[in-house]
């Protein structure tokens, strides 16, 4: 099936209800583990699994999934993810056990990890090149809303009706997305031998599975199980590229890894996606304990956030590829000077004005770097790219949500406010170093090719 405008529309719909779905689902728990533990009779580091769970089984198979599109159809897997995702949000949200729950998300995250890279892959492949950076933008804004809201919209439905109530909303959500995705053209990568690297999949799945439970988990063990760990990681992932450089066939070329628009906007984004979890845990902790708001309260004034995060994607779809890098550097150095000075501001009204400038610049960095990945790279391994790119930046967000948990470990303490500042800091320093490397290799490419400008590496 060709594309037509209207096939399109209906890819760009089911692309956004399941981005929705998915950052909804990432965030929307939180509030709502207390309630979860009582109705089910649980406690303990095993509640922390149920947003874990998901997370890391979403991270770990994002790689081989995008390029699985390529191979075999992404309509055929956005289509398949679409079901899953709304299946196991079924058993979520009539799952009796912790351990059942527990399994419907890890469950709910293989389809996640279908959505998330086949569906931007696809957004490249059925838009012409001069509409893609826009379809995949306003798709990214439809996730950034669910993004910043999930905490209070997950919270608000926990309070009025169930947190089983957050599944329930996912199932015909999903369900409707999936008949969108029938309706839009089929894409593969038509000149590629449908082998599959079997052996590469196993290997850099394994991989990131490690690093995951490690990243997610490791602050909790003992000496040496940490860097053990870590050593696994690394072990596994040599093992990886050497079984690609052989492949006839490989998981994932490592030629796009000489792609430097490519390679500095993933690592780019990896920083700005790790501020950017920091952003939705700190500021609405801060707001209920620096200035003393209630969750209801905080939600309300957390909402100009929110509405700057979400319509940051559509701005970025408009940005060009020849000037990513530099809008990037320019959103991650805005970040910086504003989450310093966030841990300073002396009134709730400056809070809340410095936040949702960060919310824009940050939410802007963030869906640059899914955008203009897809910008740079040929469109027929588009999800090959998508996703190693949703690989990187969401283990990114695990480390976030990891430096996360120590702000939210002394949310009801005194050091509060102390470890929030500190966090944001941190985060800070990130968003300059990662500013400064941008700035540097811009700069660069310019002296190289003084005449020749782009920010397209093939």
């Amino acid at each position: 099936m060709t594309p037509t405008p209207t096939t399109r529309r209906w890819a760009l719909l089911a692309v956004a209800v399941g981005v929705f779905c998915i950052q909804l689902d990432s965030f929307a728990l939180n509030l709502a583990l207390p309630q979860i533990g009582r109705e089910l009779h649980a406690g303990g580091d095993g509640l922390q699994w149920v947003v874990s769970a998901y997370l890391l089984s979403t991270g770990t198979l994002m790689l081989g999934a995008g390029r699985l599109g390529d191979l075999f159809g992404r309509r055929r897997l956005l289509v398949l993810g679409l079901v899953l995702f709304g299946t196991a949000s079924l058993a979520c949200a009539l799952a009796p056990t912790l351990p059942a729950l527990v399994g419907a998300r890890v469950a709910q995250g293989a389809g996640a990890a279908l959505i998330m890279p086949v569906g931007l892959s696809l957004l490249t492949n059925v838009y012409p090149a001069g509409l893609r950076g826009r379809a995949t933008g306003r798709a990214l804004g439809i996730g950034g809303i669910a993004t910043a809201c999930g905490p209070f919209l997950g919270g608000a439905l926990t309070d009025a009706v169930s947190w089983r109530a957050v599944f329930w909303l996912n199932v015909p959500l999903a369900a409707l997305g999936a008949c969108w995705a029938r309706r839009t053209a089929e894409s593969r990568d038509a000149g590629a031998d449908r082998t599959v690297d079997w052996r590469g999949l196993f290997t850099a799945t394994a991989a990131l599975a490690v690093l995951a439970v490690v990243v997610d988990r490791g602050r909790h063990w003992a000496w040496p199980a940490g860097p053990a760990g870590l050593l696994v990681v690394v072990a596994l992932f040599a093992w990886f590229a050497r079984q690609e450089r052989a492949a006839a066939a490989p998981l994932v070329d490592l030629a796009l890894l000489r792609n430097g628009p490519y390679t500095a906007l993933t690592l780019a984004g990896a920083v700005a996606n790790t501020a950017t979890v920091m952003f939705l845990f700190v500021v609405p902790l801060t707001l209920q304990g620096q200035w003393d708001l209630s969750v209801g309260a905080a939600g309300t004034a957390f909402l100009a956030p929110a509405a700057a995060m979400a319509l940051a994607g559509p701005l970025a779809g408009r940005v060009a590829p020849c000037a990513a890098v530099r809008v990037m550097a320019g959103c991650l150095a805005a970040g910086a000077v504003i989450l310093f000075c966030l841990a300073r501001v002396p009134s709730l009204t400056g809070y809340l004005l410095t936040a949702t400038a960060g919310g824009l610049v940050l939410g802007t960095a963030n869906s640059l770097t899914l955008v203009a990945t897809q910008a740079v790279i040929r469109p027929e391994r588009a999800g090959e790219a998508s996703g190693v790119t949703k690989t990187v930046i969401t283990v990114a967000a695990g480390l976030g949500v990891a430096l996360a948990g120590t702000v939210t470990d002394q949310h009801h303490g005194a050091g509060s406010q102390a470890a929030s500042g500190t966090a944001l800091q941190f985060t800070a320093l990130g968003c300059t170093a990662a500013c400064v490397i941008l700035a540097v290799w811009d700069a660069t490419r310019a002296n190289r090719h003084p005449s020749h400008r782009r920010a397209v590496g093939r």
